[in-house]
């Protein structure tokens, strides 16, 4: 049997060949499309170059050429520790939360602009901002109790100063406040007051009724035994029947002529 290695040796250049190509064109077939999910769009750069918008679905592109940057439209959140200080000058801590999303139309703007990194360098300090503005126009106490309109104003301020960077607030919260440890105690000292004088409201406000109320049953009673005076009902009977309904139970100190009378009878 007759063995040519020189025709084995063209043979295996040639399937190592054909696997090259092969895997080349797997590559450059994987590298002609791209998908963007829902809630991104894909800004399409080409040499580092932005050249278009993909919506969401299935894009071609130029393989090893251009490249697909996907950016999230839907509404995210984020939380920032901010400090400030009140129009009193109060120390102002708080936690802010915002809601917010990417105008997809803008976002080729967003991305020559800024970058994929508009989180840290637009809404972060944004809100910082939008807080220590918003705080200083209130006193601490203001902070506390008129916490909806603080929402409102810092919303506002946020809104103002991130939408001419096509970035959308939904929503603004105060998670919470915090205050140096002096002023707590001063809030909570003048609650404890403001309950005491509640109190003695309340307390004064149960005397004078009762008070009324007397006077209104001694009037009453008066007015009954000036009519039946009048009319000449105050019989000795019924003298004697108030004596007894007046009558404590103890025996008067002194008797005799001058003594007192159990019931004291109008004379006009």
């Amino acid at each position: 049997m007759y063995y040519n290695a020189e025709e084995d040796k063209i043979d295996l250049i040639a399937i190592i060949k054909t696997l090259i190509f092969l895997i080349v064109g797997i590559i450059i077939v994987f590298n002609s499309f791209s998908t963007v999910g829902a809630g991104h769009v894909g800004v399409v750069t080409r040499f580092g170059a932005v050249n278009r918008v993909i919506q969401p679905g299935f894009a071609i592109k130029i393989p090893f050429i251009e490249k697909v940057v996907k950016m999230e439209t839907r509404i995210q959140k984020d939380l920032v520790d901010a400090s400030a200080a009140s129009k009193d000058l109060q120390e102002v801590r708080a936690t802010v939360a915002v809601n917010y999303h990417l105008d997809s139309i803008k976002a080729v703007d967003v991305y020559q602009n800024v970058g994929v990194e508009y989180n840290d360098r637009l809404i972060s300090p944004a809100m910082q901002e939008a807080f220590k503005a918003t705080t200083a126009k209130y006193t601490a106490e203001e902070l506390i109790t008129d916490r909806e309109s603080v929402k409102q104003e810092a919303l506002k301020q946020l809104q103002g100063r991130l939408i001419k960077n096509h970035i959308i607030i939904d929503d603004f919260n105060i998670v919470n406040f915090d205050f140096s440890k002096e002023f707590n105690q001063a809030i909570e000292a003048k609650q404890v007051a403001q309950q005491n004088v509640e109190k003695e409201k309340q307390t004064l406000q149960s005397v004078e009724v009762q008070a009324e109320q007397a006077r209104q049953q001694a009037k009453g009673q008066a007015d009954a035994q000036k009519a039946l005076r009048d009319a000449g009902s105050l019989s000795s009977e019924y003298l004697e029947y108030l004596a007894v309904n007046k009558w404590d139970g103890k025996l008067p100190n002194v008797t005799g002529s001058n003594g007192v009378p159990f019931v004291s009878i109008p004379q006009n």
